[in-house]
């Protein structure tokens, strides 16, 4: 675990940092690509990725302040300073906000652009927790005797008795260890490794998607309900408060986007339809965008 890479003056650029920058470019990359396949201009791309980043950033942050408001408000410098808090959900709602609008202002079909975003929303995801593993942000898992089970020494929000935590009799979260000492020898689920694991398998399953058939927005509901699926069956071994039953929020909202993808998908199932080349109001919209390179 390298949680602080190294320090420009008062700059401190963390590996979670780094890790989120990687994955913007990945991103940007399975994109690019995926406009040049289709006869888009390849700096839609960038477009994509600059606004999903900035709106992305901006929704995590909040949505990690509104899950723990009291937190944050006895030390408000977090809000800002902190290089932990960023919150999966939050990103990928404003992230996709952000898409929204550059496919308005380019008009382009929103299911061309969201289904160009769905690989690389999980290629990003993958490398995200890596930055997770990292630093040691809080995403590992429950106390494990399993052969690869870690502990997180170094972790950037610290291996204590508020960290380092375990299920109760009736599901409540409560200390795995006692002291500083003792929370050594508790041994973890390296929950960020198995996110990457699937993450990069449910990318896999979506780029050999691309080239296929389908309506525009297909390739989106397909990640809806794999990214969904992964995210649900990585919660049941993750350090998350449980509020429904055994389940915990995220698990709530990946079940949201499992049924919405399920429910997009057999509704628009047997609606072949090639989406290799443009949708409508693309053709229109490109010669604006190739005479502003001019």
């Amino acid at each position: 675990m390298i949680p602080v890479l190294f320090h420009l003056g008062p700059l401190t650029v963390y590996s979670y940092g780094l890790m989120m920058a990687l994955g913007f470019l990945a991103a940007d990359y399975v994109i690019r690509l995926e406009c040049v396949r289709r006869g888009l201009d390849p700096e839609y791309s960038s477009s994509i990725v600059i606004a999903a980043a900035v709106m992305g950033l901006i929704g995590s942050r909040l949505y990690a302040i509104l899950d723990d408001l009291p937190t944050y408000l006895a030390d408000p410098k977090t809000m800002i300073f902190s290089g932990s808090g960023f919150v999966f959900y939050g990103g990928m709602i404003g992230g996709l906000l952000g898409a929204y609008l550059v496919s308005r202002w380019y008009r382009i079909g929103l299911g061309v652009t969201m289904d160009m975003c769905a690989p690389a929303l999980a290629i990003g995801q993958a490398l995200g927790r890596i930055g997770c593993q990292l630093s040691g942000d809080g995403d590992w898992g429950l106390p494990s005797t399993l052969p690869w089970a870690m502990s997180y020494p170094k972790a950037i929000v610290g291996w204590t008795p508020e960290t380092v935590l375990k299920l109760g009799d009736h599901y409540q979260l409560v200390p795995a260890c006692s002291s500083l000492a003792d929370c050594l020898n508790i041994r973890v689920h390296p929950a960020p490794v198995y996110e990457t694991i699937l993450y990069v398998g449910v990318f896999i399953i979506l780029w050999s998607m691309r080239k296929t058939s389908h309506p525009a927005g297909r390739i989106m509901y397909w990640y809806l309900l794999l990214g969904g699926a992964a995210r649900f069956m990585v919660e049941f071994v993750r350090v998350n408060p449980r509020v429904f039953y055994m389940l915990s929020e995220a698990q709530l909202i990946a079940l949201a986007m499992m049924i919405i993808g399920a429910i997009a998908l057999i509704t628009t199932w047997g609606k072949g339809q090639a989406v290799t080349g443009q949708q409508p109001g693309e053709k229109d919209r490109r010669p604006a965008m190739k005479a502003a390179r001019a």
